[in-house]
C-alpha cells in the first residue's frame, strides 16, 4: 500500500516536540506505517480483519486508532489503486470535534 505522504505524520510528530510521549507516539506511527506500507488489502475487511479496532466509516474512510487509542488517524483507500491517503492525525479529544467522513488536511 502506498501511504500519502509520509510527510503528514512527521509534521505531526514534531508538532508534539516538547510533549511528554512525544517518542511513544512517533513509534506508534513508524510502526503503523511500515504495517501499511506492506498490506496489500482489496476491501474494508480486509482491514478489519488486521486492525480490529478501525473503525469503518465507509467504503474508502477509515479511522485508525494509534497508541492505545490516545490518537487517531483518519485514511481515504484506494483499494484498486493501492493508496492510502492521510486526512487528518490528531488526539482523541480533537477527533471529538471533526467530521472524520469529510476531514482532510489543508497544506
Amino acid at each position: 500500500m502506498r501511504v500519502i505522504a509520509r510527510s503528514t505524520v512527521r509534521r505531526f510528530v514534531e508538532s508534539l516536540r516538547g510533549q511528554k510521549g512525544q517518542r511513544a507516539v512517533k513509534i506508534a506511527l513508524d510502526a503503523w506505517f511500515h504495517e501499511v506500507h506492506r498490506a496489500r488489502w482489496r476491501s474494508s475487511a480486509e482491514v478489519k480483519q488486521r486492525y480490529a479496532t478501525a473503525s469503518i466509516l465507509s467504503a474508502d474512510r477509515v479511522v485508525f486508532n494509534i497508541k492505545g487509542n490516545d490518537y487517531r488517524l483518519v485514511a481515504a483507500i484506494d483499494y484498486g489503486r493501492q493508496t492510502l491517503f492521510i486526512k487528518w492525525i490528531g488526539n482523541h479529544r480533537d477527533y471529538d470535534k471533526i467530521d472524520a467522513r469529510t476531514v482532510k488536511y489543508a497544506d
